[in-house]
């Protein structure tokens, strides 16, 4: 599977048998996202950096909420969650997206604005690849954000949802999360291809070019 970021919260997973993309985003939020073909569009919530699927060609399937869901070989589990830490009260809900592709599991965290309840980690199971915000703000910061991974205990983490020079909103910068999880630097790489078996035993991060 190949796992590419297309800005903000917006990945593309291109499975053997189906595409995904999840959180499209407005031409509003300064990033370009082309006109991306997909099987299938998840939504995480109705904000405009999210919920833009008529920027996706060749008619998706959509999903916007929780609920189990089989399309294409692609298993979607949607888990409900919460934007702020005040049990959705200030910012709405949120939907978490565990999507099974060639046998990898990924979990986008969409604007999750808490850390998971003891619930919510066991719903969501085994995580390979974690797609996890970090820019605060309108979401978990950066201390936050190494608590859901100290939670989830993923393979891979992926971190999106911060301040580049793309974007039109403030947020805060990914080195923030770099640094709150022990980590000088990382690599940046246009997109990762991985496979079950190509895994790796312990917790790595990695970020992506838009």
């Amino acid at each position: 599977m190949d796992i590419t970021w297309l800005g903000h919260s917006c990945f593309r997973l291109r499975g053997s048998r189906a595409t995904v993309i999840v959180d499209p985003y407005s031409p509003s939020l300064g990033y370009s996202l082309g006109k991306p073909s997909a099987h299938i569009a998840c939504v995480s919530h109705q904000h405009p950096g999210h919920c833009y699927v008529q920027g996706i060609g060749d008619g998706p399937r959509l999903i916007t909420g929780p609920g189990e869901y089989e399309i294409s070989g692609v298993l979607i589990i949607g888990i409900a969650t919460f934007h702020d830490q005040e049990g959705g009260r200030k910012r709405g809900n949120n939907t978490v997206y565990i999507i099974e592709i060639d046998e990898v599991s990924v979990c986008h965290l969409g604007d999750l604005g808490h850390v998971l309840t003891a619930e919510q980690v066991e719903e969501l199971g085994n995580v390979d690849v974690l797609l996890l915000p970090v820019g605060g703000v309108s979401t978990i910061n950066a201390p936050m954000a190494a608590e859901v991974v100290r939670q989830l205990e993923p393979k891979i983490v992926i971190p999106m949802h911060y301040k580049t020079q793309a974007l039109s909103r403030e947020l805060e910068p990914v080195e923030r999360f770099l640094k709150e999880i022990g980590i000088k630097e990382a690599n940046l790489q246009p997109k990762l291809s991985i496979s079950k078996s190509s895994l790796p035993d312990s917790t790595q991060v990695f970020l992506l070019n838009y």
